[in-house]
């Protein structure tokens, strides 16, 4: 994650409490959902939602510290007062950090374009948006050069 406190903020955002925030000075590379069971566990939620952004780009201050890893090859990071998921990196997604996407002020305005790990959605959840479903986990289009907004 990138620490240069002084970049142009395009998204901003926040942990629940406040004590974290978040900021890149760039649009998100992708914007996703994911119902794979680690990152439903992590966020709470039926299904998580989440912008994908350039490491160099993302600050989140004060720092997080260490990263939390109960996965091989997935690092997390949560605020340390309140609990709050604030960012994964994903090895198979080199130089990218996800952040939930509820935590960014401009949430309304990035709206996500596919739909990873979809054959662990939940029987009974139907999102009728049209989006391409990926079964897995999405990699080759999150690691293509067009953007998967």
């Amino acid at each position: 994650m990138a620490n240069d406190s002084n970049q142009q903020e395009k998204i901003t955002g926040r942990c629940y409490c406040g004590a974290k925030s978040l900021r890149a000075s760039s649009e998100p590379l992708s914007v996703v959902y994911c119902h794979c069971s680690d990152c439903k566990r992590v966020t709470g939620a039926p299904l998580a939602a989440f912008a994908g952004f350039s490491e160099a780009i993302l600050t989140i201050s004060p720092d997080p510290g260490p990263p939390c890893s109960h996965h091989p090859g997935v690092d997390r990071w949560f605020c340390k007062d309140c609990g709050s998921p604030l960012a994964a990196r994903y090895d198979y997604l080199p130089g990218q950090i996800y952040v939930p996407l509820g935590l960014l002020d401009q949430a309304e305005t990035l709206q996500p374009s596919m739909h990873c790990h979809a054959a662990s959605n939940y029987a009974w959840l139907h999102l009728a948006d049209g989006l391409p479903r990926q079964q897995n986990s999405g990699r080759d289009a999150l690691l293509s050069d067009e953007p998967a907004r």
